[in-house]
């Protein structure tokens, strides 16, 4: 591969090879732009995140089979006066009007004014300032032809009434997370964009320098996002937040390998005339760690493939593609274009023959001069102050309301905690329980199942909903006393799916019971992801490991870049849960942000150890441990630490996201990253080099 590399970095790094390489990337963002279709044609908001093979969906699958009527997308329409109560006549008269529409779509509506008023009591608030109405949607509608649905039904109750009116439930949420990511993308966008232009600008004060990583990520932007259509014209489904995360990385990792590549550009314009000389020896030593610092990123994403969480799947196919063009870009595209504007991209300070190839008096010198003479020290206080932050990790909670996650002014939040304010916790979603069995029950032995149902812990209320196969098939619903989202009641559904059959052999009755709903769903969610998380951690390590041992051609050096790394990611999401909880008044977050953290954690931190030990083992082969570990830190010390901050910076731009989820998880990886960067990849890795490294026979003294 090293061989392959350098022939192909040879052949760039020629005026003609430029020429050529420039001119097949243009073209292929031309033809791409022409003729295939964009990712967000096939973006959508959410996907389906359980397997199908988990018990909830296997519940409602049965409960769908059984009950026609429970197919389609709940949405609950929530009517709130302004200042008196509202009556039942009143609601009546909006719901005929809704009815009378006949909105395309709507399949299912209560008919509010053929039931008694003592039968639609639990429609109202107990101090009638608020009324629900659950409503189904086609499920064959798109997320775009449900929101149509909604405006329709918002024009009919705003002509009728002046009641403050909101929809919230799957269908509300769905539509509102839409209309916040088609807004939020252009923002993501931009601020990354300009973020990444001004860091470029104030650290290296070359205009040039700023515009020309920007321009490959450009090429490399417009190539991913329509390739992606592609693959989404084949079947690919992406959701907007895969989408929105895919964005950051691009940006990410391009500007990080653009500055690798550069750095050692004007390393070697200082010893070469010819820029393109200069590039060609520039590429020699950093195309194959750039290369490999790609392939982690693409070997952490293909590992997702074996995740059985669809957000985690979703990633795989996405963000290989896009690693896999980023790589080919690193070695291709941005050489070609530094190659392209020369000396001139580092104006008004360009280098010299002759000028000297790192500054002994600078920052990163004198680190790493410390480092080499006291490494004991070193690794005693940075390990001291990791161990630390990692510890905070016993106090992490996590967040399963998904609604917790979105803004507080959207309005299917606002008309949920609406409901949660003036209706019972478990009102906002009741669990459909489905027994089925093979012999017909009796109207008692129905009665002795709900009464055993209503027994256990945290029930608050069972009634009987229907019966089908002639009374072999009983639909019960169940209410929790407490929110159906804590953690105590999905504890308390768990503890009743285990011992479902004892709960039917105490009833009196043969047969299976199946549990369905929101919080059957989010026992699912939490089981499978608890599963992912020690699965994909341990084999993505493992396979990282493997790489480094082939780069490295070193058991021991792979050891110490997969440990360090992996206490990093330990301290910043013990230091993140713990700066979010004081800055942001965040004590909670989704069980999701430790996967996602540690994915893009491992992945792209591991690359500054990459470009650090390939450094360290190039001056090993003429120097001591102790020198060659001085040198490489203050020769990558410098672009090490600029790319560190500026690929922080790139995804606390997702703190910009209205998702919770993202704020959270783009907080901690820019702590992590940061973390890595200065004193991780800067102290404790040299520190444990110079301690556990034997010295052989010293080559030419510095």
């Amino acid at each position: 591969m090293k061989s392959f590399l350098q022939s192909l970095t040879d052949r760039v790094s020629t005026k003609k090879g430029m020429w050529i390489t420039l001119g097949i990337w243009f073209a292929a963002a031309m033809l791409l732009a022409v003729l295939a279709p964009g990712a967000k044609d096939y973006e959508v908001s959410s996907i389906k995140s359980i397997p199908e093979d988990a018990q909830s969906v296997i519940a409602q699958k049965k409960v769908d089979k059984y009950f026609k009527d429970n197919e389609g997308i709940p949405a609950i329409l929530v009517f709130q006066a302004k200042k008196s109560e509202i009556t039942f006549p009143q609601l009546a008269s909006i719901v005929d009007s809704i009815e009378k529409e006949k909105i395309d779509g709507v399949d299912q509506m209560v008919p509010l004014s053929k039931l008694p008023p003592q039968a639609a009591a639990d429609f109202f608030s107990d101090d009638k300032t608020t009324a629900i109405l659950p409503l189904t949607i086609d499920s064959s509608l798109e997320t775009k032809e449900i929101k149509k649905v909604e405006e329709a039904i918002q024009e009919i109750v705003k002509k009728n009434s002046d009641l403050t009116f909101y929809v919230t439930g799957p269908a509300g949420i769905a539509t509102d997370t839409l209309d916040l990511f088609s807004r939020a993308d252009i923002v993501l966008l931009l601020s990354t964009v300009g973020l990444i232009l001004v860091l470029l600008i104030v650290i290296y004060r070359s205009p040039l320098l700023a515009l020309i990583p920007l321009l490959a990520a450009a090429f490399v932007y417009e190539v991913v996002m329509q390739t992606l259509g592609l693959m989404g014209k084949a079947g690919l489904v992406m959701s907007s937040q895969t989408l929105s995360i895919m964005t950051i990385l691009l940006f990410a990792a391009v500007i990080d390998y653009s500055l690798f590549v550069f750095s050692r550009f004007r390393e070697e314009l200082k010893k070469h005339e010819n820029k393109f000389d200069a590039m060609r020896q520039a590429m020699r030593e950093v195309g194959t760690p750039v290369f490999y610092s790609g392939g982690t990123v693409l070997a952490a994403m293909l590992v997702l493939f074996f995740a059985r969480f669809g957000d985690y799947r979703n990633f795989a196919p996405t963000f290989a593609t896009t690693m896999l063009i980023i790589m080919i870009a690193s070695v291709t595209l941005v050489p070609a274009l530094f190659a392209l504007f020369g000396r001139k991209s580092f104006w008004p300070m360009i280098p010299k023959v002759g000028q000297d190839a790192i500054k002994t008096n600078s920052l990163w010198s004198r680190i790493g001069h410390f480092v080499a003479r006291k490494p004991g020290l070193s690794v005693a206080v940075l390990g001291l102050i990791l161990i630390v932050s990692a510890s905070n990790m016993v106090n992490m909670k996590f967040e399963f309301d998904t609604m917790k996650s979105f803004p507080k002014d959207m309005p299917s939040r606002m008309g949920y905690e609406i409901l949660e304010e003036k209706f019972e916790k478990g009102d906002l979603a009741p669990t459909t329980v489905l027994f089925e069995g093979s012999e017909p029950l009796s109207a008692e032995q129905q009665d002795a199942l709900k009464n055993k149902l209503a027994e256990q812990d945290l029930v608050s209320s069972v009634s009987v909903n229907g019966t089908a196969e002639e009374g072999k098939v009983v639909q019960y619903s169940l209410t929790f006393a407490e929110n159906p989202y804590s953690a105590k009641t999905m504890d308390a559904l768990e503890d009743m799916r285990d011992s479902a059959d004892k709960i039917a052999a105490s009833a009196g009755v043969n047969g299976d019971i199946y549990f369905a709903g929101e919080t059957a769903t989010k026992v699912d969610d939490r089981s499978i992801n608890d599963r992912d998380l020690i699965f994909i951690v341990a084999l993505e390590t493992l396979l990282i490991f493997v790489m480094l041992i082939s780069l490295t051609r070193s058991i021991k050096m792979s050891v110490y870049m997969i440990g360090t790394i992996l206490i990093s990611f330990l301290a910043a999401l013990g230091l993140g849960m713990f700066l979010s909880n004081l800055f942001f008044d965040i004590d909670t977050i989704s069980n999701r942000v430790p996967l996602y953290s540690f994915v893009f954690l491992i992945a792209l931190g591991i690359d500054y150890n990459i470009m650090l030990i390939s450094r360290y083992q190039e001056e090993r082969a003429k120097y001591s441990v102790r020198e060659a570990v001085q040198i490489a830190v203050a020769s990558t010390g410098g672009v090490i630490s600029s790319a560190g901050l500026i690929l922080a910076a790139t995804f606390a731009v997702l703190m910009t996201q209205p998702i919770q989820l993202l704020f959270v998880f783009g907080f901690i990886v820019a702590i992590g990253i940061l973390l890595d960067t200065f004193l991780v990849r800067g102290i404790l890795l040299p520190g444990l080099i110079v301690l556990f490294e034997k010295e052989k026979a010293s080559g030419k003294q510095m």
